[in-house]
């Protein structure tokens, strides 16, 4: 009591001593936040906004574009180009004449590319036109933080584009996750206004979930297509084969897939987990939500880490973002950041009357939300059916697609190597036969598997498809035979190694089939510098040579090869 009484007397004795010296009582000062000499903090962030939220979404979602944007630059020219391994302009024109030689709703439908309408004389300008568009305009996006609706649309008709005429190189489920991101990401922006927090333009709840619904049908999704497929997964047992048999192994794979049996059952669970669990935590309130969305980022780290699955992980990062409001994402942001999204906040919060732009954006959100609903209709059925597919789209636009990964697993890993000779006869013992290395899947025994997620190596990826198939499934790998004998620089730009180099052209060219195995780390053939391991299965395919092979390009139109 008598520290209290002698506090509460001090404020009192101060005033009389003011007013004898002829001067007016102050009123006692407030703090006010920001301003120099206040005791208080910035103003913490409310709950359950999400201003910061965007601006972390579109800089990853412009990540993944330009990512993308950067393989299509890179590889289109060598793969669907005027003289690449599948040509876009002649599967467009076998499009056109399907639907008898117009251009319609029907070949639009079939195949919505913007290339319809653009200059086809000149296919390898065009592609790589719309590859550095979509790489200046993520990149502008990614380094600014900036988006509209018109941006953002840009970016998915280019990709759209380009997925629409890629044929099998582009026949992977992430390019529809790109896509259904994207379209996502355009309803998260203004529609001219160009800032990072732009003004009376909140991020619609409705667009928030919709980034969650799709990281939750991506992840159960995957988790249902492992149960319902390869009994490995029911067993526990999928991870003892998939390091070594995964399409493109890092270095991390090669002593991971050592671990003892043990941990591998342990990882299994852990993916069962994350994939058909964790999922639900998406509608059990905040905390609860921000706990999906470390867990399916760490998973995602995880797998980046052990393997090369191209952008995958790193996109399926993305929506998981969603799952995060301004408060958990704070700590990414100035202090000058927060304290404006706080006063932004209170503006939306206090207005009486909104500018139309928001009633118009209000019937947007609506719209969105519905036909996101109405085109989930086919992918919820989907999951609920036993005999689900996986990475499917059920619109031509890839709007709402239907995703999983590894339903199956391959027990042993085959690779078809592509081997090269200057003899006159291929059947002659004394053949000298020597071998094309890829980029990046295995060949060399001896070359350390590569690190390249998120970047992607097309062709690599569907050799590991071709290695358990045959060549008459793929008949893009004769082709490719063919540029090689002809030693095509283009062509040739996709190897790690011509071993033709600087002189004459291989005369014939063969496949071989082998058996792959990683070697045992610290074992004979490790010692030895050897990372791989194999055995001989039997030819892929027989010989060819450009002479042989000219018929087999007239029959499918395809541009006879001609040495550079």
């Amino acid at each position: 009591m008598l520290a209290a009484g002698s506090g509460m007397a001090a404020p009192s004795a101060e005033l009389r001593r003011r007013r004898a010296a002829g001067g007016p009582p102050e009123a006692p000062k407030r703090a006010v936040a920001g301003q120099p000499g206040s005791e208080a903090g910035p103003p913490p962030l409310p709950q359950g906004t999400f201003w910061l939220t965007r601006i972390v979404l579109l800089r990853s979602i412009a990540l993944l574009y330009f990512v993308a944007f950067l393989v299509a630059y890179h590889q289109n020219k060598q793969l669907i180009g005027e003289k690449g391994l599948l040509p876009c302009k002649l599967y467009l024109q076998n499009v056109k004449s399907y639907f008898k030689g117009k251009i319609d709703l029907d070949a639009l439908s079939y195949a919505p590319t913007i290339i319809w309408f653009l200059d086809w004389s000149d296919m390898d300008s065009t592609l790589d036109y719309l590859s550095l568009f979509g790489l200046a305009t993520s990149a502008f996006v990614l380094i600014t933080g900036c988006a509209n609706m018109i941006l953002m649309s840009i970016l998915w008709v280019l990709y759209l584009s380009l997925v629409n005429v890629g044929q099998i190189w582009y026949s992977f489920g992430w390019e529809s996750q790109l896509l259904e991101t994207g379209f996502l990401g355009i309803f998260l922006c203004p529609l001219w206004t160009l800032s990072r927090l732009p003004q009376h333009t909140p991020p619609s709840s409705t667009v928030i979930w919709a980034f969650r619904w799709l990281i939750f049908r991506i992840m159960l999704g995957a988790g249902l297509i492992k149960i319902r497929g390869d009994h490995c997964w029911q067993e526990l047992t999928c991870m003892d084969y998939h390091y070594e048999t995964q399409p493109v192994p890092n270095p991390i794979a090669y002593f991971m897939h050592r671990s003892p049996w043990w941990f591998h059952r342990f990882e299994t669970l852990v993916n069962h987990f994350i994939e058909l669990v964790v999922p639900f935590f998406l509608f059990l309130g905040r905390r609860m939500c921000v706990a999906h969305g470390l867990l399916q980022i760490l998973f995602q780290v995880l797998l980046i880490i052990s393997g090369n699955l191209s952008f995958l992980n790193w996109l399926t990062m993305v929506p998981s973002i969603a799952c995060f409001d301004d408060v958990s994402l704070g700590f990414l942001f100035s202090s000058r950041v927060k304290e404006r999204v706080v006063q932004m906040q209170s503006k939306e919060a206090t207005r009486e009357q909104l500018p139309l732009g928001c009633y118009i954006r209000k019937v947007v959100n609506i719209s969105f939300g519905l036909l996101i609903a109405y085109l989930s209709v086919p992918v919820v059925l989907n999951l609920l059916n036993s005999r689900q597919v996986m990475n499917t789209s059920f619109n031509p636009l890839r709007i709402v697609n239907t995703y999983g990964a590894f339903g199956s697993i391959t027990k042993e890993r085959t690779e078809v190597i592509l081997q090269g000779t200057s003899s006159l006869d291929p059947n002659d013992p004394a053949a000298v036969w020597e071998e094309f290395d890829f980029k990046c899947k295995p060949g060399n025994l001896k070359r350390r598997p590569c690190f390249i997620s998120p970047y992607h190596y097309r062709l690599d990826w569907l050799m590991w498809f071709a290695a358990f198939q045959t060549y008459e499934q793929n008949e893009w790998i004769i082709h490719l035979a063919g540029k090689l004998l002809a030693q095509e620089e283009e062509t040739l730009s996709l190897m790690a190694t011509n071993p033709f180099a600087g002189r004459a052209p291989p005369r014939w060219i063969r496949g071989e089939h082998f058996k792959y195995k990683f070697s045992q780390p610290g074992g004979k053939h490790a010692s030895e510098g050897k990372w791989w391991i194999r055995k001989r299965l039997g030819p892929y395919f027989p010989p060819v040579n450009l002479k042989g092979l000219k018929k087999f390009y007239e029959d499918r139109n395809w541009p006879y090869p001609m040495q550079d």
